[in-house]
């Protein structure tokens, strides 16, 4: 990347790590040095300084100073049991490995809770490993306790205090604004000269588009497991889909959108409203659920429209999930008339059939927004089928999350088993070896096992060299400055305010390097120090990327191979393959498989209660939102395409089941 627009990137990057880097020196150099000089405290000096750069420097959470502040507020009872276990179970080696496996797994799991906990998880592996070493000494349980605090409530207050920043908007207020835009598209379609100009189809796909998870910074993203998360994302989903269908509804044929529409439409404009004034108010504002009442009964009026008169309707309309309903029309002699029973054209029986989707979208819109500000108070509200969860308790939300991704095919699955693996590896190899400062070996392991073996080997190199590079600065200052601790005071903050800035842009190799200086002047004020401290640092660094990479090799050595309904990634179909089995030779050799023109028809392989229902081309098919399914998975669906596609429970974006051949299927069955 070169140019302007790489001039504006890189400054921005140091002045983010620069700020954090400012706030974590502060939080860690205070109280090390509290402890250390102004209490004669040592131990408690080295936890002070440790759980700082544990939650600060390396954990990488998410969000702004003050939400760093408060998720290491709320982490502060877990770290208190993480540096208790890890003193009482130091007591023998077995047991401090057997603890790491079980802590290393439960951690680096915990990142099905979404982007805070994942990016917590490291530094609080970092406060069990720091008491697991010799020596065992429950009598300085105290000091640590007292080190931890001291350090979390100073990295707390620097978070909350120093430079703060600008927060982003939260997803609440982005989905309000996206349904302000909702309701602005609905009123304009119901008002001369009933369309939607350019300019306002444009804002409508750029403000759906800002609802995307991809688009919102992590910490604002409703990715938790928890009820309010969940109706959170939901609500964003749904009014995705309600701009989609606002910008894509076709044309009234005769000019006009009728009443029945229109009443519909006005309704929508409604509930959009109280949906956007719920989600900014919170719990002051009013609930939607008046303005869904309105909506449902101008839906019901408008199928009822659809579907003619009640004599032509063997099944009457009745309510289903999320204040859908559902018919079935049918000629006195069994079989679908050439014309539709209401007399409406075909044209007219589209466009309300779009209407009723547009307003199925928006009363799970408000639904959704409801649950999402008052919780399972408005759990008797909410309709059943698609919200299975508003009656659920948070524990019972978590191990439905947990469990979804307990399994070998599940990435965080597999991340935790090979972090867990390689740490307990790690663990029993300095206790058994009685390797010198053993946890730098452990803390190499913890934070150069990536996902894939290439990418741990080529983290590795770049942290072997690094660690090099810093091995001999380290050396050479030691061997100058001998035991004058002064001058490790006066330089300890000005280099870890220089690794925390630099180390995070320049990639792990810096970092390595960079740590390897601080680390050693600490240490240097602890005990009296060598020009050998800089060779260990290098040996136990050595000894934790090898473990690292061997677990790398070991355990899925090539990532994710399959995803959660155990296919592979980029296809919703076919059979899931161990690690250990070797590809096709096929693939191997980069050529396409050879499959029979009557397999290969792009449907995907999943149970048949979860695919799009099948549909047929008929002119006297009723609007499919009043007789396909409640959960509208295949709209508009006469005869033709679906206009959007659904998604499957593959990951793969699809139509109906009727959905055409791939290219080089179709290609091979012409021939």
């Amino acid at each position: 990347m070169s140019g302007p627009r790489a001039g504006r990137i890189v400054p921005a990057a140091y002045a983010d790590s620069g700020r954090r880097a400012v706030r974590v020196t502060l939080g860690a150099a205070a109280g090390f040095y509290l402890f250390r000089y102004g209490l004669d405290r040592p131990v408690a000096a080295t936890y002070a300084l440790f759980a700082a750069v544990a939650l600060g420097g390396l954990s990488r959470i998410p969000g702004t100073g003050r939400q760093h502040a408060a998720l290491v507020l709320r982490l502060l009872p877990v770290c208190w049991l993480l540096v208790v276990v890890g003193t009482f179970l130091s007591v023998r080696t077995w047991s401090a490995v057997a603890g790491m496996f079980v802590v290393g797994f439960a951690l680096t799991f915990s990142a099905v809770g979404g982007p805070r906990p994942a990016g917590a998880a490291p530094g609080l592996q970092l406060l069990y490993i720091l008491p697991s070493f010799p020596p065992y000494d429950p009598g300085s349980l105290g000091d640590r306790l007292t080190g931890t605090t001291t350090g979390l409530l100073l990295l707390a207050l620097a978070e909350a205090l120093i430079l703060p920043e600008r927060p982003p908007p939260t997803y609440r207020e982005r989905a309000a604004h996206a349904a302000r835009t909702a309701a602005h598209c609905a009123t304009l379609l119901v008002a001369p000269p009933y369309g939607l100009t350019g300019a306002d189809m444009r804002t409508a796909r750029e403000t759906g588009r800002s609802l995307r998870s991809l688009l919102v910074p992590e910490a604002e993203r409703p990715a938790g497991p928890g009820l309010r998360d969940r109706a959170l994302a939901h609500t964003g989903l749904v009014t995705r889909t309600l701009l989609s269908r606002l910008t894509t509804l076709p044309a009234a044929p005769d000019g006009g959108p009728g009443p029945a529409a229109a009443a519909v439409l006005r309704s929508v404009a409604r509930l959009a409203t109280a949906t956007a004034t719920r989600l900014t108010a919170g719990t002051d504002g009013p609930p939607t659920t008046a303005a869904r009442d309105d909506l449902s009964t101008a839906r019901a009026h408008l199928s009822a429209i659809s579907l003619g008169p009640p004599t032509d309707i063997t099944e009457a309309p009745g309510p289903v999930a999320g204040g859908l309903h559902a018919s079935k029309t049918h000629a006195p002699g069994g079989s679908p008339p050439d014309r539709p029973p209401s007399g409406l054209p075909p044209a007219a029986l589209r466009r309300h059939a779009a209407v009723l989707e547009v307003a199925d979208a928006a009363l799970a819109m408000g639904a959704a927004a409801d649950l999402a500000i008052a919780g399972r108070r408005a759990s008797a509200m909410a309709p059943p089928g698609r919200f299975w969860y508003s009656g659920k308790r948070a524990p019972v939300l978590w191990w439905h999350r947990a469990y979804g991704h307990a399994g070998r095919r599940s990435v965080f699955f597999q991340n935790a088993v090979r972090v867990a693996l390689a740490l307990t590896a790690a663990r029993l190899v300095t206790g058994v070896g009685t390797l010198p400062h053993g946890f730098w070996a452990m803390l190499a392991t913890l934070t150069l096992t990536r996902t894939t073996m290439d990418e741990t080997w080529r983290t590795i190199r770049m942290a072997l060299a690094g660690t090099l590079a810093g091995a001999l600065v380290t050396a050479g200052m030691l061997s100058a400055v001998g035991t004058y601790t002064e001058v490790y005071a006066a330089v300890l903050p000005l280099s870890m305010l220089f690794a925390f800035t630099v180390g995070p842009v320049k990639g792990v190799g810096w970092a390595q390097g960079l740590f390897t200086l601080v680390v050693a002047l600490v240490f240097a004020q602890l005990a009296p120090a060598t020009w050998r401290l800089a060779e260990e640092r290098l040996l136990d660094v050595l000894v934790g990327s090898a473990v690292g990479a061997v677990f790398g090799l070991l355990a899925w050595p090539r990532g994710r191979t399959t995803n959660s309904a155990g296919h592979p990634p980029n296809s919703c179909a076919g059979r899931p393959r161990s690690w250990w089995r070797p590809a096709p030779r096929w693939r191997r050799a980069g050529r396409r498989p050879r499959r029979r023109a009557g397999r290969a028809t792009g449907r995907c392989a999943t149970p048949s209660s979860s695919r799009s229902p099948r549909t047929r081309s008929s002119r006297a098919s009723p609007p499919p939102s009043a007789a396909g399914r409640a959960d509208g998975c295949c709209p508009r669906s006469t005869g033709r395409r679906p206009s959007w596609p659904a998604t499957t429970p593959c990951g793969e974006r699809t139509g109906c089941s009727n959905r055409r051949s791939p290219y080089w299927a179709r290609r091979r069955r012409s021939r």
